[in-house]
């Protein structure tokens, strides 16, 4: 870093993921922010499919056709002197994996709500995660020009659901039509709400936390209502503590609009001022790297094929955790100890990228990969070995047999399986009598983008037959004999070539403990 040092560059870095249940407008704000960082000109919605303005952040076709993110995109830019990098995830339960490995390469998390239906099932799960990892959470909570519940039922919700205190940093002046602006009690003003097309307009309230008489808002008795409920969190609410926030044990609450681009700015600004700059990261053994280490190193925690289907190519996610990433450096991959030099890496804005010269901890770099990287995998320069903890995974709930519907096109068929299946969404198996393909995934969503992949990147037809719910347990390979394997406990390998058997239910499964005492199942290996 020829202008700053490398501690300037790092403490510049807002890494954050965005979680939300599907639709709560996860997409909208993150469109938002990008506006406020100058990367898009205008907001487009992944609803408006007649138009064919798209969200910025959903590129893969599946995820327009459907208005859906099933991916997590990176976006970069810089504002208020910060470099934001962020990672959108996708809502949808069925991949929890992609986005629970994500939140393991984020220094904070958003969590977007929905004012009508407040806390959601995979809201409740993604926080949970990020509550283990104790980083910062910062909640918005959404769409305050529809009607949608009372603030003092949400906030409340939030604190018992989520078992996390909140503190709230404004407070609507109405709501739908009725909606006037927020009370911002962080700031000290009141924010009048007003479309994305007009000025904003603040006004400062007075000692007495009240704005001036002549103000035509003063004489609205939804202006005085929220008086009362502001003294009320006052003298009964937490109180605000950043010491909290960092620790993941107080969430600062954020009501607005991202659809009208109202309470955005004011949220974008104070979640600079609050989140944090990376942090040390934990390795295998328990210790920890500093961000200022002077050796570079990173893990890969994604990998997605074809984001530019003309170049067909293949990206790996990198999370830098320690010093400085130069083009055409050279790194060990620590899982076979061989060397790479990274002359080819890009940085990004969703699915528009540009060669990156140089990056620090913190920021997020895709690497393309001709098949030398897997999920989970540790990267680092200097001669100190340096293997990170393992991401979570998840087994699979739900099989398929999956094969090619022309029997001509088996080269694109297996080309096609060989590369998403190491995307981490699915899982792939074999059996191990017949040899057969078999997939595993945690939800039916996974299948159907894998059909639809197959079919618009490689060109070919698969056939899926279904096998229901079965249970993965994976054995010992010296405790192996194939004579175990039977109807109800199918015997396969992995990619890796380690032996599982798929129980049709949990009472084969003991059945076959019963029958078998001294092998060991375990449900990951």
């Amino acid at each position: 870093m020829k202008s700053e040092s490398l501690a300037e560059a790092v403490n510049k870095r807002r890494t954050f993921a965005i979680i939300s249940h599907p639709d709560a407008g996860k997409t909208t704000i993150t469109e938002q922010l990008l506006l406020f960082g100058g990367v898009v000109r205008k907001a487009g919605t992944v609803k408006a499919k007649k138009s064919g303005s798209f969200a910025k952040s959903d590129w893969m076709e599946i995820e327009k056709k459907r208005g859906i993110s099933v991916t997590s995109s990176v976006m970069q830019f810089d504002y208020a002197g910060k470099r934001v990098n962020i990672l959108d995830t996708p809502g949808h339960e069925d991949f929890s994996e992609d986005t629970y490995r994500t939140l393991m390469a984020v220094d904070a998390a958003v969590m977007v709500i929905d004012s009508a239906k407040g806390i959601e099932p995979q809201t409740k799960k993604l926080f949970q995660v990020c509550k283990m990892r104790g980083i910062p959470i910062f909640t918005f909570i959404n769409k305050l020009d529809r009607d949608g519940r009372e603030p003092l039922d949400l906030v409340t919700e939030l604190e018992e659901v989520l078992g996390i205190a909140a503190y709230p940093m404004n407070w609507p002046i109405g709501m739908g039509k009725g909606l006037k602006g927020i009370y911002d009690l962080f700031n000290h003003r009141v924010e009048l709400y007003r479309r994305e097309d007009q000025a904003e307009s603040l006004i400062a309230l007075n000692d007495q936390g009240e704005i001036s008489d002549a103000e035509p808002l003063a004489e609205e008795s939804i202006y005085q209502q929220v008086l009362d409920e502001v003294r009320l969190l006052h003298d009964a609410g937490n109180q605000f503590d950043a010491a909290k926030i960092a620790q993941g044990k107080l969430t600062p609450v954020f009501f607005g609009s991202a659809l009208t681009n109202f309470g955005v700015k004011t949220f974008l600004d104070a979640f600079l001022q609050f989140a944090p700059a990376p942090a040390a990261h934990t390795l295998a053994d328990g210790q920890k790297i500093e961000p200022v280490a002077t050796d570079f190193s990173g893990f890969i925690f994604k990998i997605q094929a074809n984001m530019n289907p003309n170049h067909r190519d293949r990206i790996a996610f990198v999370r830098i955790c320690s010093g400085e990433f130069k083009r055409g450096m050279d790194v060990t991959l620590t899982r076979n100890l061989k060397k790479l030099r990274l002359s080819n890496s890009t940085q990004f804005m969703a699915e528009t990228r540009e060669t990156l010269e140089t990056a620090v901890a913190g920021d997020i770099i895709g690497l393309y990969d001709t098949g030398n990287f897997q999920i989970g995998d540790t990267i680092f320069s200097g001669k100190n070995k340096i293997q990170f903890a393992k991401l979570p995974q998840f087994t699979p709930e739900i099989f398929v047999k999956v094969t090619a519907k022309n029997v001509m096109k088996q080269k694109s068929f297996h080309k096609g399986i060989a590369q998403l299946v190491q995307e981490g969404a699915v899982q792939l198996y074999q059996s191990y009598s017949t040899g057969e393909y078999i997939l595993g995934a945690v939800g039916q969503l996974q299948f159907e983008v894998f059909q639809f992949r197959m079919l618009n990147e490689y060109h070919s037809e698969v056939i899926m037959t279904p096998m229901g719910k079965k249970i993965a347990r994976w054995i010992e390979p010296e405790q192996l004999d194939e004579k175990m394997s039977s109807s109800r406990n199918l015997l396969v390998k992995d990619r890796q070539g380690n032996p599982l058997f798929l129980f049709e239910n949990a009472f084969s499964e003991r059945w076959f403990k019963d029958k078998y005492p001294q092998v060991k199942l375990t449900a990951k290996l």
